[in-house]
């Protein structure tokens, strides 16, 4: 249930809806709007009954709401997510492209660097690249751990891109939460229930990738699961999903992204590099997308693609990386 305040509401009438809604033994999660506030009742096991707040000053309407995941829907928050990075410097959700770019993994200063630097000139805001990696094989580069923190903020101070890196565990995201402007939970961890909670306390922005066996359901659960700890900056990334076919690592789910527009308020981001896992399928698949009117675009850098200690074979080369975001812009697309 979305108790919608009346513009002319006070202080006072919405804490009595608070306190009436406590008193069933629920909770109450106000959401500010653009005009008015709106109240979500959350952890009812059934059905609210409308008539216990409609007659109550202040209140303009209660809206049913049928999504198991609430504070993820639109019914709860009709109007967009914006989430703002600096002083407003990046914002992500408000109608333009976030160009998220850089290595899977960051592998020394000068690596991180010379790709920072290339991908903030062909039009990149935010640089992504691992200091923690979670590796199939126990034997494959596992990351530069604190010492790759360390580096990326080095690129942040002396390029100002802001600094998207993941956290693998529900220790390390203190860690991340230092270092990064952007915390972002891969695939393998979408539904590790402790690191989402640990998320849901975090004072950063989270970038939630779909699990690569998830449904799109499943996935509006995960993010709710870190709203529901009171970080309500989340961003979702649909990176593709696991299918039968042989052609490409993954599957890019198109499907997805106007069902999750039309479910939810969320700004919705995506990596065609680990959906290809091959080089020269990324650039149409970021295409593709940016068409259908997402938020950001996450996608793979590396200097020498062919020495990267990891995902080399998806990674685009600084020049490739140009001509994708030139092709962009003349698509009339900004970002």
């Amino acid at each position: 249930m979305l108790i919608v305040m009346r513009q002319d509401a006070s202080d006072e009438d919405i804490n009595r809806v608070i306190a009436a809604i406590e008193a069933k033994g629920w909770e109450a999660k106000p959401i500010p709007g653009g005009e008015r506030i709106a109240i979500g009742i959350l952890r009812n096991e059934g059905p609210v009954d409308p008539a216990l707040f409609l007659d109550m000053p202040g209140v303009k309407e209660a809206i049913p709401v049928s999504k198991p995941y609430k504070l993820v829907s639109r019914e709860m928050k009709p109007e967009k997510t914006v989430i703002s990075l600096g002083d407003g410097e990046v914002r992500i959700g408000d109608g333009g492209l976030a160009i998220m770019a850089g290595p899977c993994a960051v592998e020394s200063e000068q690596q991180a660097l010379e790709t920072a630097w290339a991908v903030k000139e062909a039009g990149a805001r935010l640089f992504r690249a691992g200091a923690f990696k979670p590796r199939t094989s126990p034997y494959s580069f596992q990351g530069l751990r604190q010492k790759g923190l360390e580096i990326l903020a080095r690129v942040r101070e002396e390029t100002g891109l802001f600094i998207v890196t993941e956290a693998t565990d529900h220790d390390v995201c203190d860690l991340v939460e230092e270092y990064a402007d952007v915390i972002q939970i891969g695939t393998r961890n979408m539904q590790n229930y402790r690191l989402l909670q640990r998320a849901g306390q975090a004072r950063k922005p989270v970038l939630l990738k779909r699990g690569m066996w998830a449904t799109v359901d499943e996935f509006l659960m995960a993010a709710e699961y870190i709203m529901a700890g009171g970080n309500h900056q989340v961003m979702l990334c649909e990176r593709g999903i696991r299918t039968f076919t042989k052609h490409s690592r993954n599957t890019l789910d198109l499907n997805a992204i106007p069902y999750i527009q039309r479910e939810s308020h969320l700004p919705i981001v995506v990596d065609p590099s680990h959906a290809a896992g091959r080089r020269y399928q990324v650039a149409p698949l970021a295409k593709a997308a940016a068409v259908m009117g997402i938020d950001g675009l996450l996608i793979e850098v590396h200097i020498e693609p062919e020495k990267a200690f990891s995902d080399g074979p998806q990674s685009l080369t600084p020049a490739q990386f140009k001509e994708l975001t030139s092709e962009l812009a003349s698509m009339g697309i900004g970002f």
